[in-house]
Order: C-alpha cells, then structure tokens, then sequence
C-alpha cells in the first residue's frame, strides 16, 4: 500500500514515525513551504515534518497552491493508494479524491464536536473534562466525513493546551496506525456522523479571542487562560501594558491572607495584593490568583518573582 502523508507542525512528526517504524511505505510528503524566520528573519525554516522525512529520504513536496497542475501531476505520478492529513491545510477535491482508497484525516477532537481549526483550545475553553482524536474520511464539507476510530483522553484540572496537545500527538499517531492497518486488511467502520442537539465548534483562534474579560466568572477566565497556555496566550492590561496571563489558580488559600486582604472585606476592589507574593484579580463572582504572566518586554515569571520587581 503506497501512501502519500500530508502534515506541517509537530504534532503530525508521531503520526508519520508510527507509519515509518511499521514499514509502510510512505512515498511522499507533502508539507507547508519553508519560512524566513529567526534572528533578522535570515534563516530559511523548515517544517517540524519536512525535518522528519528528509531524516527518512522520503521525497517531499511543497506546492504554494494545491491545485496547481504541475504539483497535481507530480502528485499523481507517486500511484498513492492512500493519503493521510495530520494537521495540514484544507484539501481541494481533486488532491483528497485522487488515491483509490481515500484520505483519511487525523482531528484532535471526538467528532462531530469541536470541527475546526482549534480543537484542543476550544474543549479547554469550554470546561470539557474529555477530549480526544478521530480519524475520518474527507469529503466536501469540513471535518464532516465519516468516522473509523476514535480514542479518548481525560481533561484533567491541571492540564492546559500545551499538556493535553503532547498527548493527543502521540494517541494520534497509535490511532493512524490502527486505521492504516484497518484499511490495509479492508475492515474498518464507516459511521456517518450524527449531529448532537448542542454542536460545539473550534473557530480559528485569533488575538481578540485572547483578551480576558474580567466581567466574566472565575471559572470562565481560568478555563480560557488554560485553554490558550502556553501559545498564543490569554492577555489582559497590567502597568499599562500588555500582559499575557499563563496560569492562575481558582484555589488559593484565604486563611493565609493577612486580615487587611480578606476577600469578603473588599468585595468592589478591582484586586487585591501584598506586592510579594499574591495577586488576585477580581472577577463576576469573586476573586482568581495570578500564578503566572509575562510583561510585554519582559520574560514569563511567577507572581512572586514579578512582584519583586514591579510595585502595583
């Protein structure tokens, strides 16, 4: 079975080192152009995949526009039997159509839910307390195809989208394996997706998205602050700038506040700090501590070293 492998980022690095170290054969790859970035922009970067299969000597494509006749005829000429998207952009039909058993897409969600651009942050900011990864046919309408596997993971308090992201990359790949090897044998499910009465879904995340709203409960700014941590980050204004917020925490301790910072004695004070070691922002119901934050200009720090340096 010749198989042509679409992704870009690292979460899509497990997925095509499962299908190498299994010894299916990976004609191609196809990834995202290289980019000038770094110091001065002068270094030429590639992608977290493309550093994966030249590792392997697999042969890679990176077509601006996929529907460009050249990289269409190039494509063709590699007879995949199937393709497999792991993070990578919207497919034309005449690219996912083209192999005889299909293409199948990776998403980091349990579809139907959360189709979209930004699964894992979505499910974090909505307080979900499970995730996981779908694997599913494409066809016209985005992350609508049917469904073969599905693999679940708890959403823990203390996880954000960085923890819960390292582990659906590697759930991911064991679940493109078992689809692989599914096809491979012809016995696997196709379910048509049922849509739920309450469908949930994960738009692009973009920098308005990110500004918390300190009008909102205690538990909707914790959640979105973990649902956006550590990249691009939840922000807010402190000292007149630009602050990202990377973690607070719902369960600091009152009984360890001085009695001058009681939280049922200053319910309309807009927060309430030491300049040491605490700083609580107040929120619709209450109070929410800062753990972590980066000042613009400055590095990421815990309260307490920000507060050593910066009087509020």
């Amino acid at each position: 079975m010749r198989i042509v492998f679409m992704g870009t980022p690292d979460f899509a690095v497990p997925s095509l080192e499962k299908l190498i170290e299994n010894q299916y054969e990976v004609v191609a790859v196809i990834t995202a152009t290289d980019k000038w970035g770094g110091r001065n922009n002068k270094d030429l970067i590639i992608s977290p995949v493309k550093a994966c299969a030249l590792k392997y000597n697999i042969p890679v494509l990176q077509p601006e526009k996929l529907k460009d006749e050249a990289f269409l005829a190039e494509l063709r000429s590699y007879r995949a039997d199937l393709q497999i998207i792991v993070a990578f952009r919207m497919l034309p039909e005449v690219v996912w159509n083209m192999p005889r058993l299909g293409t199948f897409n990776l998403h980091a969600s349990l579809l139907p839910q959360y189709r979209g651009a930004a699964p894992i942050n979505w499910a974090i900011i909505n307080g979900e307390v499970e995730t996981g990864a779908t694997t599913f046919f494409l066809q016209h309408e985005i992350d609508t195809g049917d469904l073969i596997y599905q693999v679940k993971t708890p959403i823990q308090p203390d996880d954000n989208v960085g923890t819960v992201y390292e582990r659906l990359r590697f759930l991911g790949a064991d679940l493109v394996l078992q689809t692989v090897q599914a096809i491979a044998q012809d016995n696997y499910p196709k379910v048509p997706q049922t849509i739920p009465q309450e469908l949930k879904l994960a738009p692009k995340i973009f920098r308005e998205t990110c500004e918390i709203n300190w009008q909102r409960t205690r538990v909707e700014i914790h959640n979105l602050v973990r649902g956006l941590s550590p990249y691009p980050a939840a922000w807010t204004t402190l000292l007149g700038k630009n602050c990202k917020i990377f973690k607070t925490n719902l369960d600091f301790d009152q009984a360890l506040l001085p009695n001058d910072f009681r939280e049922d004695a200053y319910e309309k004070m807009p927060y309430l700090t030491d300049n040491r070691s605490f700083l609580l922002v107040s929120c619709q119901d209450g109070y929410l501590a800062i753990d972590e934050l980066q000042l613009e200009g400055k590095k990421r720090m815990t309260i307490e070293e920000f507060l050593r340096g910066n009087k509020i």
